[in-house]
């Protein structure tokens, strides 16, 4: 399973340590993924994603999965993630 948010696209950094002495040592930085069940306003369903804790705060403050998906670019959505808002856009055009 990659290290790699399914809703921002944010994925692992590298960077130094860097000790007192200034040696340099290569490190990698893992972004904070989180298993969570997020619920679809529009479908009625819970989907279980693994998201970083910055998506999973941006999701509460645009108002649900629906709102965060419809707004987001298809590139740095996932693969299921697509799929979701691919769902969630075809019941929005159906029900207007």
């Amino acid at each position: 399973m990659a290290r790699r948010c399914e809703l921002s696209g944010k994925d692992v950094m590298s960077g130094n340590n860097v000790s007192h002495a200034n040696n340099k040592t290569r490190r990698r930085f893992l972004p904070n993924l989180c298993n969570v069940s997020l619920i679809s306003d529009t479908l009625g369903e819970t989907f279980k994603l693994r998201i970083s804790a910055h998506a999973l705060r941006s999701v509460e403050h645009r108002g649900g999965l629906d709102a965060f998906l419809l707004k987001a670019a298809d590139c740095e959505l996932s693969s299921k993630a697509r799929l979701i808002k691919a769902e969630v856009k075809r019941r929005q055009a159906a029900a207007a």
